[in-house]
């Protein structure tokens, strides 16, 4: 290893140390050992002192700890008995980690961050939002910039590389004053979690939040409980593909913090000469050379890092990939828009016969985006019909609606074109700059027709669409294609977990929740809310080998718990012999595992007879004493816990939900945002249970968060809950 490299690591890690030690011994004399302290929106106190020595960081006085060892791991006042100096890594890096984290954390006690126009530390909300994309391949990879480059027209072509690729990009840290993120600012670059470029602060102490990041997910999907170091470096390293790309001088806080990305299994990419390290075990800094092509720069930190990623040739005039996905387009950038409020607009696929399918044929009727121009109130309006129609050897009618429902995404893949929606509820735009670029209607039909063939290629072997411009045209088809989504609707109701011989898999998130597997059936979605059985069984014909294989249900064992023999077996046989019995609605016993990516945590009350249903985003308090991210620390990991369940939020509509404690009247509170998006289906529910009246009975924040109130509560509506017989036996 590089001479020069360790000295400026280990100097940038002393004055880190130093500094963590300054603030605390400031903040300890202001407000005392015993003040509270903690980042925002996280179930794990310190992240990297929680994950690394099993330490939890609650007030002041616990800080002591993570900063001893820091101490100890560069040697310092005194201290050398340090836990984490025998993993076979830079203790540097890690005394750094722990130095950096306790500055943020007690520059959050003092309203110090976020700093401006940055998100600062990463709540556990977001990790989890994002679990299913980190699993399923559409989020391959993560860079983290520190500093700024040359210029910043630079800065944007990086960083566009990266989206093209969909990497999540971290950007933030400085060079001489300067940040990428002031850089992309100044050219107007939409940043936030949404467009994949996450701004995380100004200086590079602040590069801990993506690392510590990193390190809950192996808390969080990995299943590894906190203090065990050495297992979740190496979660990181095996199955977290990041890399960090220094741009600009590397100082020592630069070097401290490279240090740090090493041992989570990070390689460090530099713009500038800098010694190669080479250390046994570890990844290594790479050295690019002057006078470099920018350009080039994203596709060397995947080939070092071996991210897989996988880039869509796509015959459109503007940039292509799922990073753009969550762009939004401003009414005042909006050059043309369609539906919602301003015009009719619906989007339909349907399945033909090989003959009657021209594939690449691609007619608009009606008029172009070039036809019309905004005005001074706003972006001019068109209506807009998009007419799917695909024919395959293996396509079949069960298939449309979920090829339909990638219509959203494909769209939105594109840069600079906003589509919210599905069916005849949609909304488009295409933005100025797009349109400048030359992007058109027809365009619509290219992304199509590409998308499916490239994604779908076992069901899919040609592709026409047709896009309506035409009011009249418009308004002729849109019965008829209401009617075929009526029916559609009506299929997918009369299916059952009994009427089917097949159940479906999930074991996308198996990368990051090695035991975790889904059991998807036709009145029980996966957990994330991304998958139903019709889902699993598109999955599979598309892909035989893939993570949603066919579970063949085999002996029913108990019709009431949902125990079936050939589910076990198969449960057993793919978490790593891990789960011996699986019940598919039970809460109590045997319950079903979660990854971490669930949209919603059902949990017992054991003093209201019943349960409790909280939803991701929901940041406030529950009766059950703790927080959404709090209670998915306990539920996360792919294990079975008693008690607590993770599902998805319509499963609690089904009629297969807690059937064996007593189904849907032992609900006695979940969030008002839950109980307005599912109104129309939990009322229907109420209906179908003959209490048309319980509906009502389900408590929110807005009635109490407190356990006691919430019994009075009860009592006063006379919820059906407190009649039943003891959930807990």
């Amino acid at each position: 290893m590089s001479q020069i490299i360790f000295d400026l690591a280990l100097s940038g890690a002393k004055k880190i140390v130093t500094m963590a030690d300054d603030m605390l011994k400031k903040a300890v004399s202001e407000k005392g050992e015993s003040q509270k302290i903690e980042f925002p929106e996280t179930a794990f106190y310190f992240p990297v002192a929680h994950a690394l020595l099993g330490h939890e960081v609650k007030t002041l006085k616990d800080i002591q700890i993570p900063l001893n060892e820091a101490k100890a791991l560069i040697k310092t006042e005194g201290f050398t008995n340090s836990k984490l100096a025998q993993l076979g890594v830079l203790d540097s890096g890690l005394a750094a980690l722990l130095g950096t984290e306790i500055i943020t954390g007690i520059r959050y006690l003092n309203n110090q961050e976020p700093q401006k126009d940055c998100n600062g530390f990463f709540s556990d909300t977001i990790l989890r939002t994002l679990g299913i994309q980190l699993v399923d391949g559409r989020l391959p990879g993560f860079a983290a910039i520190l500093g700024a480059s040359k210029d910043s027209k630079t800065a944007v072509e990086i960083v566009r590389e990266f989206q093209k690729r969909n990497i999540l990009v971290f950007a933030g840290s400085a060079t001489d004053g300067k940040s990428i993120i002031d850089q992309l600012i100044e050219e107007k670059v939409e940043m936030g979690w949404d467009n994949y470029i996450v701004p995380y602060g100004r200086d590079t102490v602040s590069a801990v939040y993506p690392l510590s990041w990193a390190l809950r997910g192996a808390m969080t999907f990995g299943g590894i409980k906190p203090g065990n170091a050495a297992a979740c470096l190496k979660y990181t390293k095996e199955r977290v593909f990041a890399f960090a790309l220094t741009l600009g001088n590397v100082d020592e806080f630069k070097v401290a913090a490279g240090a740090a990305a090493i041992n989570l299994g990070f390689p460090v990419i530099a713009d500038t000469d800098v010694p190669e390290i080479m250390h046994t075990g570890l990844c290594t800094y790479e050295t690019l050379v002057k006078e470099l092509d920018y350009k080039k720069i994203p596709q060397k930190c995947i080939d070092v890092r071996g991210v897989k990623v996988k880039i869509s040739k796509i015959p459109v005039p503007v940039p292509f990939a799922a990073a753009f996905e969550g762009e939004r387009v401003r009414k005042e950038q909006t050059h043309v828009e369609f539906g919602s409020k301003y015009s009719t607009a619906f989007e339909y696929l349907k399945m033909n016969e090989m003959k009657d399918v021209q594939d690449g044929l691609i007619k608009v009727i009606g008029p172009d985006a070039d036809t019309v121009k905004p005005t001074e109130t706003g972006p001019a309006a068109l209506p807009l019909g998009i007419v799917v129609e695909v024919a395959g050897r293996k396509m079949q009618k069960d298939f449309e609606p979920v090829l339909e429902r990638q219509i959203h995404h494909f769209i939105n893949f594109a840069m600079g074109i906003f589509h919210m929606g599905q069916r005849d509820q949609i909304w488009v735009r295409i933005s100025k700059d797009s349109f400048a670029s030359g992007f058109r209607v027809k365009h619509f039909g290219e992304i199509l027709r590409a998308k499916f063939l490239e994604d779908y290629p076992a069901l899919v072997d040609k592709v026409q669409v047709t896009i309506y411009t035409d009011k009249k045209e418009i308004d002729k088809l849109l019965p008829e294609i209401q009617q075929a989504f009526n029916e559609r609707d009506e299929r997918l109701a009369g299916l059952t977990d009994d009427s089917v011989d097949t159940f479906y898999s999930c074991t996308l998130c198996q990368s990051y929740a090695p035991n975790h597997v889904c059991v998807i059936s036709p009145e029980k979605l996966g957990l994330c809310g991304a998958y139903n059985w019709l889902d699993g069984k598109a999955a599979y014909e598309i892909n035989p080998k893939g993570m949603n294989q066919p579970i063949s249900k085999g002996d029913l064992l108990d019709p009431v718990n949902g125990e079936w023999q050939g589910v076990n077996k198969f449960v057993y046989d793919n978490s790593n012999k891990s789960i011996e019995r699986f019940f598919n609605y039970a809460i109590m016993e045997f319950p079903t595992t979660s990854c971490g990516c669930f949209e919603c945590i059902v949990a017992v009350l054991p003093e209201c007879n019943g349960v409790m249903v909280v939803n991701r985003g929901y940041t406030g308090m529950t009766p059950i004493g703790m927080t959404f991210t709090s209670l998915a620390s306990s539920v996360g990991g792919g294990s079975q816990t008693p008690g607590f369940l993770g599902v998805g939020r319509i499963y609690l509509a089904s009629k297969k939900f807690l059937v064996p404690e007593g189904g849907f009247h032992r609900v006695v509170w979940m969030t008002k945002e839950l109980k307005e998006v599912l109104s129309d289906r939990l009322k229907k529910r109420s209906q179908e249970l003959d209490t048309p009246d319980f509906f009502d009975k389900i408590a929110d924040e807005t009635v109490t968060t407190d356990s006691a109130q919430l019994i009075e509560y009860l009592q006063k509506v006379d919820h059906p809950a407190l009649k039943m017989p003891p959930i807990i036996k």
